[in-house]
This record gives C-alpha cells, structure tokens and sequence, in this order.
C-alpha cells in the first residue's frame, strides 16, 4: 500500500507550524524562516530516526507529528551545542 505523501507547498505550512509548535513547547525564541526550516528539516530527520525503529508515518498528521518531534530534536542540539 502507498504512503500518501504531500506536496512542497504543503510541507512549507505543515512544516511552519511544526516548527512553530516546536518553538513554544521548548521554549526557543526563533522566527517564522527558522520555524519552517525547523518543521522541514525536523520531519525529515524524525522519519529517519523513527523508519530505523520501523514506525512510518504519512499523510498530512503524520507529517506535523514528525516536523514536531524533529524540530523539538533539532532545538536540543542547537542548545547543546551552543552551551
């Protein structure tokens, strides 16, 4: 069965408000551009992580579950890295 996927305008959006989400759970002062490069980036490193544990998730939800957790990821390291 086919995964549904969605469009890069579409993960512009969901991946801003993934980013956005992100953001205000941990707390980081970041702009709208790093909000969407945040959810974008961390989507596609929370695929990543969670296809190695065999969970796969698509679809519009799947996506801003996987920006969120990624963005959330990313945020850590950036603050990891910069202490």
């Amino acid at each position: 069965m086919e995964t549904a996927q969605i469009g890069w305008i579409a993960a512009i959006i969901v991946g801003g408000f993934a980013g956005w989400f992100a953001s205000m759970f941990m707390k980081s002062d970041t702009g709208v551009l790093l909000n969407i490069v945040l959810g974008i980036v961390g989507a596609a490193v929370a695929n990543l992580l969670l296809g190695l544990v065999g969970v796969g998730l698509g679809g519009w939800l799947g996506y801003l579950i996987a920006g969120f957790i990624g963005a959330c990821i990313l945020i850590a390291i950036a603050r990891a890295v910069r202490r």
